[in-house]
């Protein structure tokens, strides 16, 4: 069985902290609640408009439907070629989601990306309103939007699918290896769900995940949640490869301009592009195996 575990230290973080918990909104749905303490003028730094700065590369907007509700979804890359739907982040679709999606469609060899809207157009463009967006998402209806979304590109021309995501969307790609059987392979970047949500010791698809060694979002994606996850991984039975990376925090992934700009507002000001390619290459790998084209 695959796994990669840095030998890693948690540094102290009380001057960051992050508080985690979880709530009910309804008796539908689980919802994560992820706040962390920020002084004022660092939510200041980080509120400038999130969709200045969409991708070049040409999306093409479609729509889904499922049960009783249809949403917007973004699709890029060839046709024909392996699918992957891309999570967001809890900024939701802004301009740093749509560079991932663009980046990993012109990854060899080929994939065809499709980020769904799962905050229905709203957009966070500060921390605060980030929190209240998900902290109001239906994570289980967020669990049938990407059924949605898979079986719209196996609909379309990809026999394969996997599905990866950032933060709130690392969260939910774990979760759909768990309830969506349709999903071939997973890469989750720095989140992991609630057991309330699912259980990783049940996952059904390959898992290879992403961590970085000074993430401070406590009992998501620090290191005793990735390590955690490691053991949940190893008991389903399923191929998984956990990665921690020395020296780097949450959403080190984000590499574009406004991206550091909005991470040094947050305090986390570490930049690692080796870190970056790396967790690239490994996702890479991982999709190519599983998704062969």
């Amino acid at each position: 069985m695959l796994t990669t575990v840095a030998a890693v230290s948690l540094r102290s973080a009380a001057s960051r902290a992050f508080f985690f918990s979880k709530a009910l909104p309804n008796s539908a749905a689980t919802s994560f609640s992820l706040a962390r303490t920020l002084s004022p003028s660092a939510v200041s730094r980080s509120s400038f408009r999130a969709m200045a700065s969409d991708s070049a590369a040409p999306f093409n907007k479609i729509q889904i439907q499922r049960d009783d509700t249809t949403f917007d979804a973004y699709v890029v890359g060839k046709d024909g070629a392996p699918g992957i739907v891309v999570l967001q982040e809890w900024w939701g679709v802004d301009y740093e989601i749509k560079n991932h999606a663009v980046k990993i469609s012109q990854l060899a060899p080929g994939f065809k990306a499709l980020i769904p809207d799962l905050y229905r157009g709203k957009v966070g463009l500060d921390v605060s309103e980030a929190q209240h967006l998900m902290d109001g998402l239906d994570w289980q209806g967020a669990v049938k939007d990407i059924q949605a979304s898979v079986n719209w590109l196996k609909a379309n021309g990809s026999k394969k699918v996997g599905v990866t995501g950032f933060c709130m969307g690392g969260a939910l790609s774990i979760a759909s290896s768990v309830l969506v059987p349709e999903v071939d392979a997973v890469v989750a970047f720095y989140g992991v769900p609630s057991s309330e949500l699912a259980d990783p010791a049940k996952a059904k698809a390959p898992v290879q995940a992403h961590f970085g060694e000074l993430d401070s979002f406590v009992g998501f994606s620090d290191v005793t949640a990735a390590k955690s996850l490691e053991e949940k991984l190893k008991a389903s039975g399923i191929p998984y490869e956990v990665h921690i990376y020395p020296g780097n925090a949450h959403a080190f992934m984000n590499r574009s301009p406004e991206a550091v700009k909005r991470r040094k507002g947050m305090g986390l000001a570490d930049e690692d592009e080796a870190a970056c390619q790396l967790a690239w290459s490994r996702f890479q790998s991982w999709m190519s195996c599983y998704l062969p084209a």
